[in-house]
């Protein structure tokens, strides 16, 4: 896999956390929440594993930039 193909996987990845984030926030708020959003939830939490594999597959796991930067002042 190319770098540019893990730089995709990755940013595909941080778009649907941050998806996940707004749905959350949304079943959080809502009085009931609907099982659609629920299942959207789920749909989104899939995919963000299937993200995960793939770039694990690559030998590239995902590894969030705070994380990375703490590694690198370590090092």
């Amino acid at each position: 896999m190319t770098s540019e193909e893990i730089k995709e996987l990755n940013a595909a990845r941080e778009s649907l956390v941050k998806r996940r984030r707004e749905m959350a926030r949304q079943i959080a708020e809502a009085p009931l929440p609907s099982v659609e959003m629920a299942e959207e939830l789920s749909k989104i939490l899939t995919a963000i594993e299937a993200l995960d594999r793939a770039l694990n597959e690559a030998g590239h796991p995902y590894m969030s930039q705070s994380v990375a930067d703490g590694m690198q002042a370590d090092a």
